[in-house]
């Protein structure tokens, strides 16, 4: 796929950045990014990169829609005759899992929507109309896809494509997670891209992990963080639709990279960032692009209802200021 997203918001490693001689640090290319991995423990680090590369591998020949000869490019071109890997099921699965709760904001069917706009793996069009909008929606329903028991999956309309990208990164990083866990290692710290698993502690401090929310007025070349909280087995990702936009030719409109599945429009809503901690990074980078979609209301009223998710929202309220809201739960995680 790349699995990289076109657009997220940069998490720092705060308590991480001078690590003593105590944790060990590995790093890499993964998805068109970078990962590094902090860790405490006796595991060869040379180990350690040839079994996550093989990993990286692995999961590129499942879901990367950047790869023409993986298991979901094919099934893209129009094979449906193909048996998924577990990789594929399992992320499958949890998207289907994300698409019913969030009532259908979250959506790997949109994949042919974000390519019309520009902001998948072919070019777009330089125009959309409504002539044209309507058309695609008859591919994107995540409810158009059955799973079948021979491990295939059937498809109502043949053009439907599938992008996983909102959730796939994270499901990576949990996989490179697992990879640790095979060695028994107890304090490490996977990042991706950005994007977060924690699990014990940073052994260097004798703290837990302490990450960084970004502010939306951060540079680039210049990042600064709002929030720092505490990562303790659990998964972190960030979304944000202040930084990149694609603006039609014709007519002047600007479109962002977060699609509302239900419309079909790729238009801002009043979310300018989501910052999400879930049980796993899969579940957290799928949320933090379903509230993107959802707005500020209706993400509240969804997670009211998740259990052991949480999240920090910042939008804009209903006179244009900027404000920002976090559950009980990741208030408790905040330090400052």
């Amino acid at each position: 796929m790349r699995i990289l997203y076109t657009i997220i918001i940069g998490l720092a490693l705060v308590a991480c950045q001078t690590p003593r001689k105590e944790n060990k640090i590995i790093r890499g290319n993964a998805f068109g990014t970078t990962y590094s991995v902090i860790y405490h423990g006796n595991v060869s680090e040379n180990v350690l990169v040839e079994e996550i590369d093989s990993v990286i591998e692995v999961f590129n020949k499942s879901v990367s829609t950047y790869d023409p000869e993986s298991l979901i490019s094919k099934f893209n071109a129009g094979d449906t005759t193909i048996v998924v890997d577990d990789i594929f099921k399992e992320v499958f699965f949890m998207s289907q899992e994300v698409y019913k709760n969030s009532n259908g904001y979250f959506d790997p069917t949109v994949g042919a929507l974000r390519n019309a706009y520009g902001f998948g793996d072919v070019d777009g069009l330089e125009s959309i109309n409504q002539n044209e909008l309507d058309s695609i929606m008859e591919m994107v329903g995540f409810d158009k896809l059955h799973f079948n028991s021979n491990n295939t999956i059937s498809k109502q309309h043949p053009k439907i494509y599938l992008d996983f990208n909102a959730i796939a990164k994270g499901y990576g990083v949990d996989r490179v997670a697992a990879v640790l866990e095979e060695h028994n290692l107890s304090n490490y710290l996977v990042e991706i891209g950005g994007e977060l698993f924690a699990k014990g502690i940073n052994v260097d401090k004798d703290v837990p992990w302490t990450v960084g929310i970004e502010g939306i007025q951060s540079d680039l070349e210049n990042r600064s963080y709002t929030h720092t909280l505490k990562l303790e087995n659990a998964g972190m990702a960030a979304s944000g639709n202040y930084r990149k936009f694609r603006e039609d030719p014709v007519t002047g409109k600007q479109y962002v990279h977060t699609i509302n599945p239900i419309t079909g429009s790729a238009e801002r809503t009043d979310v300018t960032s989501a910052t999400v901690v879930a049980q796993n990074c899969a579940l957290a980078d799928a949320y933090a692009t379903t509230f993107m979609a959802l707005g500020i209301e209706k993400s509240k009223a969804l997670l009211e209802k998740l259990d052991k998710v949480d999240a920090y929202l910042t939008y804009f309220d209903s006179e244009g200021a900027e404000s920002s809201y976090a559950t009980p739960g990741m208030k408790l995680r905040m330090m400052d």
